[in-house]
């Protein structure tokens, strides 16, 4: 729906609405003689009393129920984002809380990231996300293998842009420490160069014509999905959960339930923010999210890089959530993580 013939009273009248809902501590519908009392806009509670039902009949508000005042639609929020937010700039105390913030536990990316949905919930008090890198698209640099005992070996992927990432799996048969170094040889004279997602569809072909150390070869064909692609849902970062059910919002039991379901299933809330994995900042809200956990909830999210290799960060909440600051916290937070990043490849 377009919204170009908006008259700028409208338009101010609807800002001043949400503006004031969003500050609110009770979420109650706002009335047109609380704008006039609260915004010096020159014209009388009967003007905008007026003006809020044309609103209401483009299905910018809403009015609960009958005698009340108005509340923001998803359509609202979304013309609000995209034609009157006014983005509002971080401190510089703000921005050396999130630097010092992200390297208190270590400068290991897991580290990072643990910190960054920390103080993504702390700052904005909502729930604070951070998902590790998709390495699907990162180039393969090299391979180690490396026992850990007769049965088990830890595999350790090292990526171009310098991330690493390793995990153990079990080997049927055993094995020694030379078939082990032939093994590592030769997949990274294969695979060396390729992207993990090139890798994890093609390497079956690729080793196919291996006869030596046939078993062990055969185990990373075999293992080829825990090895190249990586679990969302252990790749999540989740904190602040109770900044939310505290929130007039959801004060209803069933929206709390879901909300919990929605933290503890870390592959939910991965695909959740998954369909926001656009370059740049991403605002989706309410009913624009097809998962039923958060059908009343908006989000904040943006990519971070570590050369072609992204990740994602963001802020889930309530749709009445500030999002003026809200995009200069997650804006600001994922290009301080691409710079942190960036420093550990070098």
């Amino acid at each position: 729906m377009a919204f170009e013939n908006l008259s700028d009273r409208e338009k101010m009248i609807l800002s001043n609405l949400i503006n004031f809902y969003i500050s609110s501590a009770d979420a109650d519908p706002v009335g047109s003689r609380v704008i006039a009392n609260k915004f010096d806009m020159g014209i009388s509670p009967a003007t905008i009393r007026n003006t809020l039902q044309d609103l209401e009949e483009l299905g910018l508000v809403q009015q609960p129920h009958t005698s009340a005042g108005r509340i923001p639609t998803d359509i609202g929020y979304r013309f609000y984002v995209d034609y009157l937010l006014k983005p509002e700039d971080l401190t510089e105390i703000e921005k050396e809380h999130i630097k010092n913030t992200l390297l208190q536990q270590g400068r290991g990316i897991n580290e990072i990231l643990g910190q960054t949905c920390k103080v993504l919930s702390s700052i904005s008090n909502q729930l604070g996300v951070s998902i590790a890198p998709q390495f699907r698209s990162g180039i393969l640099k090299r391979m180690n293998l490396i026992p850990v005992t007769s049965e088990r070996v830890m595999v350790v992927i090292v990526l171009k842009s310098g991330l690493a990432r390793s995990m153990v799996i079990e080997v049927e048969a055993s094995f020694n420490e030379k078939e082990l170094q032939e093994v590592e040889a030769l997949l990274n004279e294969r695979l060396g160069g390729l992207t993990l997602g090139e890798i994890s569809e093609t390497i079956s072909q690729r080793l196919a014509d291996i006869t030596g150390n046939g078993k062990l070869v055969k185990l990373f064909i075999d293992s080829k999905d825990k090895i190249w692609i990586e679990s969302k849902a252990e790749d999540i970062f989740v904190s602040g959960a109770e900044n939310l059910v505290i929130k007039p919002e959801f004060s209803d039991l069933l929206r709390v339930s879901d909300l919990m379901k929605l933290i503890e299933d870390g592959s939910v809330l991965s695909e959740f923010i998954a369909n926001a994995e656009d370059e740049g900042l991403i605002i989706t809200i309410g009913a624009e999210n097809k998962f039923k956990e958060v059908i009343n909830c908006s989000m904040v999210t943006s990519q971070y890089k570590v050369g072609k290799v992204t990740g994602t960060i963001g802020i889930v909440g309530p749709t009445r959530m500030a999002y003026s600051k809200l995009v200069s916290i997650v804006d600001y937070t994922a290009r301080t993580i691409t710079d942190m990043l960036s420093g550990l490849k070098q």
